[in-house]
């Protein structure tokens, strides 16, 4: 596999932030530690259990973030994994300087309800399994050398029930919220002065801690104004005034402003929100792909001495969402990318992964080319977050739902959640969109929704929507699960699309095992092939889907659509439909490696709306047997490709879908295959090529792992790929070799995923598919050297050292926290100037609308509404619609979305003032047809419908449910038009002003 190119520059600048480390402590100003070692796990329920003797000698010891339940994560499916109530336990004494100081103890998620205790009492239960919480604890614990005992039992049931209600939550869901079971997450003790900058966790605390944001932006000037505002408690017996000043510091440490606030005094026990604000030249955005970012230090001072800091590390963008687009650092971004499950899994692992692991997935996103990842369902956990950040991935941030809009108390802990998530991730530059629903909600719920963003995130430049909102007058983005949506005003994108599956082990029906589209068991009666592909299926359909939003892009008319996220990224242990239990629709599977799909991405996707730079990529590879013909598929962003085999041409490809090439029949021949992409003006601009590899001779293993090497802590995690390789050291891409390994030294095995019984989940032998693999070794709290070997029957075996490293921690306290010590990753750059797109065509303004039938309706088909439609009454005399146009025009493209539009084709014609310009049938598909010819100068133009219409599916969805989606309006009547949407067109004027975004 090519590594990344990245690599060698995320190493230097990640080792750099590893060796400055985390903020020591110096027993004046506040500390956040590290509380992750050295907790007891119990699967039970015993009693007294919270108590400071009870015995846990037997219990298993643990590094946090760990779910109890991981080593079930893709071995069961969802609906099977394994709940329970579960105890944590942990001893710890609290540092030296303590005496007289504020204790807090910040827990970012526990799965699904919490009971917790402090030295045998009772501090406070949380219950909606997915954000975080914080409790005071300082009147609960003893100074050093005092032991300290935390307990938490943990419920994982997936029908928990509220106590205080008996309400269940509606995302604990076992089809799409992974149920990892215990404290999957991180947890964080906190010293602070008893004048302190309160935390951002309204859970139990009702706090909401430090805000940093910026406004007044000069994007060409690197210019804007940076306000931080803090919440300050003062829990001293007597009054305290203070002064509060801000310092901003850039990714390497230098000091680029400080700026202070007034004088403030607070009363005993008073809580009070002091700001400070100041215009900072210089800044470096960040933006898509460059994940720059900032600490911004607040600073509580008595007599001139600091006794409180917070560092909030943020980031600086500009957000709009007008004219149906999404504009970042005033350049319009139209959205690409994935709808990802929340628990963002791995094999045998689950959610708790480190964080530069997290890193390592989300940055995959990015090299796909993708600018944002929609988390579905539930909020995503804050390594998640945090993590995409510094790698430069836009965030869709939900709170808590499943499939449809609720009410009563069920409404209110949605309400709760989003409140407390707003609140704990608003400081975070990636969160662009806050979700309100996975369906459509009401607009009294939408409305609530945004007065809680507008309460707690007024400055944040982030909108908030739900699904759909198609209609809706106070959301401020909205788009359906499957279709193509246009906007003039708030932007629509696809929350989801694009969902058909493949593993990644099926390359072609011409390859071992040899799949064909539809091999597998029926689902729900219906057949497989119209969802369970192979490599070549899946990334020529991924292509397909893609087409409608491009086609609909930035640039081709004042209703546009602003994009779309393909689900999933990885392949997920959640609700599935094939013969493996978890859902393959990743474009990577669930070790990160890519499938062809991935590629096809970054070719499609390699810019801000049209692809600005030149990709081309060839699908699958090139070893087959002998004789073998088979249609080769390319995906390239220009104009013109041309097929090489060994050199020979093999002509020009056809091209659909804009960046889809196909060439049939192509006879295998070892040696070579190329694939040369031409430019407009014939120019060579980009090539791929493959190469037939030899008989599998060995064995290759390759180590990932934290840039600073392997921690010691019980946690961190490496990873490390297997490939069966040639003579010469290229991979065999049809290899299906069963690898046995071995591990030596201070590390746990955690395998990797294969298919087979139980997917292989934590055994030590596993095949290679396409000519590799992944497993995960876990690191122990002892540091040493640790050795992996793999075997394979009449191959060279391989073997890897690396070491792991020793991690400081002192009584249960440690001071370098998940994540502190990664780098941003830059890759792209900052946000280019100019335009991201050009016009292709300009829509003529419609004054009026006359029909054959149903007159007042009329109107609905360009009102920019795509919940208002007209349709005649059946009758094939009344099928037609007059357009009057604002001006006489050279029309020479109109596109609509016509009700049914996924299941009826409709004969029409359309006249330019009498004269015919077009006749035939409409194309099916998930939004809109459009009708391309010659101009011709008009001012009225009819639709008109010419004979009955064509009916039949022509995608054939089948959703978990077994319940199809709607696609407009039907009627079985065979003489009815229906328009939805309508846009008339004409060609921009070589004198148009350029599109200054």
């Amino acid at each position: 596999m090519k590594k990344e190119p990245f690599l060698l520059t995320w190493l230097l600048l990640s080792l750099a932030a590893f060796a400055m480390g985390a903020p020591q402590p110096n027993g004046k100003e506040r500390t956040m530690y590290n509380f992750n070692t050295d907790w007891k796990v119990l699967v039970g329920d015993p009693a007294g259990a919270e108590a400071p003797g009870f015995t846990d000698q037997s219990w298993k010891q643990v590094t946090l973030p760990w779910a109890w339940n991981e080593d079930e994560a893709f071995k069961k499916d969802i609906h099977h994994l394994t709940t329970a109530v579960a105890w944590y336990r942990k001893e710890f004494k609290l540092p030296t300087g303590a005496k007289d100081k504020k204790v807090f103890l910040e827990f970012e998620g526990v799965r699904q309800g919490g009971e917790f205790y402090v030295n045998g009492t009772h501090i406070g239960r949380h219950e909606n399994g997915a954000m975080a919480v914080g409790f005071d604890i300082t009147a609960f614990v003893k100074l050093a050398p005092a032991v300290n005992v935390v307990a938490v039992r943990t419920d994982s049931d997936w029908g928990y029930r509220e106590k205080a209600t008996n309400s269940t939550y509606q995302w604990s869901n076992q089809n799409f919220n992974a149920n990892y079971g215990g404290i999957p997450k991180n947890v964080f003790l906190h010293v602070t002065d008893k004048l302190h900058q309160t935390l951002p966790l309204f859970s139990h605390l009702k706090t909401t801690g430090v805000y940093v944001y910026a406004d007044n932006f000069e994007i060409a000037n690197h210019s804007a104004t940076i306000n931080a505002e803090a919440e300050v408690k003062n829990d001293h017996s007597s009054a305290k005034t203070f002064e509060y000043e801000v310092l901003v510091e850039d990714l390497d440490g230098k000091k680029v402003a400080s700026f202070a606030g007034s004088q403030t005094t607070l009363a005993p026990g008073e809580t009070k929100k002091v700001t400070a604000s100041a215009k900072v030249n210089n800044l470096n955005f960040w933006s898509w792909g460059y994940g720059y970012l900032y600490d911004v230090y607040t600073v509580l001072k008595v007599d001139g001495k600091p006794i409180d800091k917070v560092k909030t590390r943020t980031g600086f963008r500009k957000t709009e969402f007008k004219n149906g687009m999404v504009y970042l650092n005033d350049r319009v971004l139209q959205m690409k990318g994935y709808a990802q499950r929340t628990s963002n899994e791995w094999p045998a692992v689950g959610m708790s992964v480190p964080a530069w692991l997290s890193d390592f997935s989300n940055r995959l996103m990015v090299q796909s080319n993708a600018n944002l990842v929609r988390w579905m369902h539930i909020t995503p956990w804050k390594q998640d977050v945090e993590s995409c950040d510094r790698v430069g991935l836009l965030q869709a941030m939900p709170a808590g739902d499943a499939e449809k809009d609720v009410t009563g108390r069920r409404w209110e802990q949605r309400t709760e959640l989003m409140r407390d998530a707003i609140i704990y991730n608003r400081n975070n530059p990636s969160v662009v969109f806050y979700e309100s629903g996975n369906e459509s909600i009401s607009e009294e719920h939408m409305q609530e929704m945004k007065s809680i963003r507008d309460q707690y995130d007024p400055h944040g430049g982030r909108a908030i929507g739900s699904r759909e909102m198609l209609d809706s007058k106070v959301a401020e983005y909205g788009g359906e699960m499957l279709y193509i949506n246009k906007s003039a005003d708030i932007p629509m994108w696809a929350t989801e699309y694009s969902r058909d599956e493949g593993l990644r082990k099926y390359w072609d029906e011409f390859s071992p095992p040899f799949h064909k589209d539809g091999a597998g068991p029926l689902y729900k009666g219906e057949d497989a092939r119209a969802y369970n592909r192979n490599q070549d299926s899946h990334a020529r359909e991924n292509v397909i889907r893609w087409y409608d939003y491009w086609e609909a892009r930035p640039g081709t008319g004042k209703r546009v659509n602003s994009g779309g996220v393909n689900i999933v990224f990885s392949d997920t242990n959640t609700h599935y439909r094939g013969e493996e239990n978890y859902r393959r629709s990743g474009e990577v599977d669930a070790m990160r490696i890519p499938k062809d799909g991935y590629f096809a991405h970054q070719v499609m996707w390699d810019g801000w709306v049209e692809p600005e730079k030149h990709r081309t990529h060839i699908m699958g590879h090139w070893n087959y047997a002998p004789g073998t013909q088979k249609d080769i598929f390319v995906v390239s962003s220009d104009q013109k490709v041309e097929l090489f085999v060994n050199g020979k041409s093999q002509g020009t490809g056809e091209q659909s879908h804009r960046f889809l090439y196909t060439f049939k029949n192509i006879e295998w021949q070892p040696g070579s295959i190329s694939a040369i992409s031409y430019g407009a003006s014939g120019q060579k601009v980009s090539e791929a090529k493959k190469e037939t590899a030899g008989e599998p001779k060995a064995l290759r293993l390759t180590v990932m792992q934290h840039p600073a090497g392997l921690q010691a802590n019980g946690h961190d995690l490496a990873l490390v790929e297997v490939e069966v390789v040639d003579a010469k050291g290229n991979r065999c891409p049809t290899a299906l070799n069963m690898i046995n390994f071995s591990l030596d030294g201070p590390a746990q095995w955690r395998g990797g995923i294969a298919q087979g019984p139980d997917n292989y989940i934590l055994a030590q032998s596993l095949p290679v598919e396409g000519g590799v693999n992944r497993i995960l070794v876990r690191s122990t709290t002892k540091a040493g050297k640790i050795n992996v070997s793999a075997t394979a029957e009449g191959l060279k075996p391989a073997t890897v050292d690396f070491k792991s490293k020793s991690f400081k921690d002192e009584n249960g306290l440690a001071t370098v926290l998940p994540g502190s010590n990664l780098a941003s990753y830059l890759e792209r750059g900052p946000t280019p100037a100019g335009p991201s797109y050009t016009v292709s065509r300009v829509p003529v303004a419609i004054v009026k609308a006359t029909a054959g039938a149903n007159q007042k309706e009329a109107a609905h088909t360009f009102d920019d509404n795509e919940l208002s439609h007209w349709s005649n009454d059946g009758r094939l005399a009344s099928g037609w619609v007059n357009y009057e146009l604002e001006k006489a025009a050279e029309v020479s493209e109109i596109t609509m979305k016509l009700n049914n539009w996924r299941n009826r084709s409709y004969p029409i014609r359309i006249t330019v003032d009498g004269k015919e310009v077009f006749r035939g049938n409409t194309v099916r598909s998930l939004g809109y047809f459009t009708a391309s010819f010659a101009p011709t100068v008009g001012k009225n133009v009819k639709i008109q419908l010419t004979g009955t219409n064509i009916d039949g599916d022509a995608f054939g969805f089948v959703e978990i449910t077994g319940v199809k989606e709607p696609a407009g309006t039907t009627s079985k009547a065979k003489g009815t038009l229906g328009i939805v949407e309508i846009e008339i067109y004409e060609k921009p004027k070589l004198s148009a002003p350029s599109t200054k975004l």
